[in-house]
């Protein structure tokens, strides 16, 4: 499995920007897809997760109210919106999928990754 990651750039405090992360390649409904974020200096952390058969969510405390994942089945994308952005959401954001229906908050669960975009959230 590919993933394609887009739609990171720069926006002030306050504004919004949605990712998208295309999935190619072999895929199945037994999967969970994920954003994780690192910014500089500091160790990735699970943003958000989505089960792709039924469509449960979950989200870090620190992005929880502000931040929707979705995703599109017929499109294989799972999606980001990112609102009321703060200038401690800049980090390179990339998406993960992992074989199983479980999501999970570490990184090592996941067997697939997109490469990362950028976020920059400016004061």
């Amino acid at each position: 499995v590919q993933l394609q990651a887009s739609g990171g750039g720069l926006v002030q405090a306050g504004g919004s920007l949605r990712l998208s992360c295309v999935a190619s390649g072999r895929t199945s409904n037994d999967v969970s897809m994920a954003w994780f974020r690192q910014a500089p200096g500091k160790e990735r952390e699970f943003v958000a997760g989505i089960r792709w058969s039924g469509g449960n969510t979950g989200y870090a405390d620190s992005v929880k109210g502000r931040f929707t994942i979705s995703k599109v089945s017929a499109k294989n994308t799972v999606y980001l919106q990112m609102n009321s952005l703060k200038p401690e959401d800049t980090a390179v954001y990339s998406c993960a999928l992992r074989w199983g229906s479980t999501v999970h908050t570490s990184a090592q669960w996941y067997n697939s990754w997109g490469q990362g975009t950028l976020v920059t959230v400016s004061s």
